[in-house]
């Protein structure tokens, strides 16, 4: 996963935001039009958009769209547009800030510096010696990392952020799986079990992921 998505159609401009985005090590991918820029976010992921509005083909408001549809990666939009209408348009689309060219560009570092010190903070979740990011959808037990498929790194972070809650099976099978998913609820049973034995000391005996029994599962206090 890169660190910033910039997608801009001004090959000069985005050249020199590279530079300083570099400078200041961040890893960067450069779209140049909105199907470009989905195309990567899909295949690359990204901690960071920065989105023009004025691009050839598909605009930046949809590439807004169908990415927060899908994930809550912030997002800043850097546009030449003005209008009033534009920025709510934005902003209701789900972009986190709407800044106008030209832009200073110690401010532009300054807000995506800020953006990242916060996303840190909430991107880990930590309990006990378990410690989970989902940024980077890493798992570590004490300082060795713990390889998890995505579902089960899902579940994990369902249950960890649930802690205290008895989530029942079709709760956690419809978050997970979706209502509509064509995987059978045993599905669940499955990743439970692939999961304690990553995760648990003695998977027969779990003290993290606990069953409920008649209702469903439960993260350890």
């Amino acid at each position: 996963m890169v660190d910033i998505l910039l997608v801009e159609d001004n090959n000069e401009l985005s050249g020199l935001l590279c530079e300083f985005l570099r400078a200041e090590n961040y890893t960067v991918s450069i779209a140049d039009n909105g199907e470009k820029a989905l195309s990567l976010y899909e295949k690359y992921g990204a901690r960071l958009v920065l989105l023009d509005i004025n691009l050839p083909g598909m605009d930046g408001f949809t590439v807004c769209e169908r990415i927060r549809a899908k994930d809550n990666v912030p997002i800043i939009i850097l546009t030449a547009r003005s209008d009033k209408d534009d920025k709510l348009n934005g902003i209701i689309l789900g972009a986190d800030d709407y800044i106008e060219k030209p832009y200073d560009i110690d401010i532009l570092l300054a807000k995506i510096k800020g953006i990242f010190c916060r996303r840190l903070a909430l991107d880990v979740i930590k309990d006990n010696d378990i410690t989970i990011n989902t940024s980077e959808q890493s798992v570590k037990i004490g300082e060795s990392y713990v390889q998890v498929t995505s579902k089960e790194f899902e579940l994990l972070k369902l249950l960890m952020t649930s802690k205290g809650q008895t989530l029942t099976k079709e709760f956690i099978f419809n978050r997970i799986w979706g209502s509509d998913s064509e995987s059978e609820p045993q599905t669940l049973t499955v990743h439970i079990k692939w999961l304690r034995e990553k995760i648990e000391k003695d998977p027969k005996n779990p003290r993290r992921i606990l069953t409920v029994w008649g209702k469903g599962y439960r993260w350890g206090d």
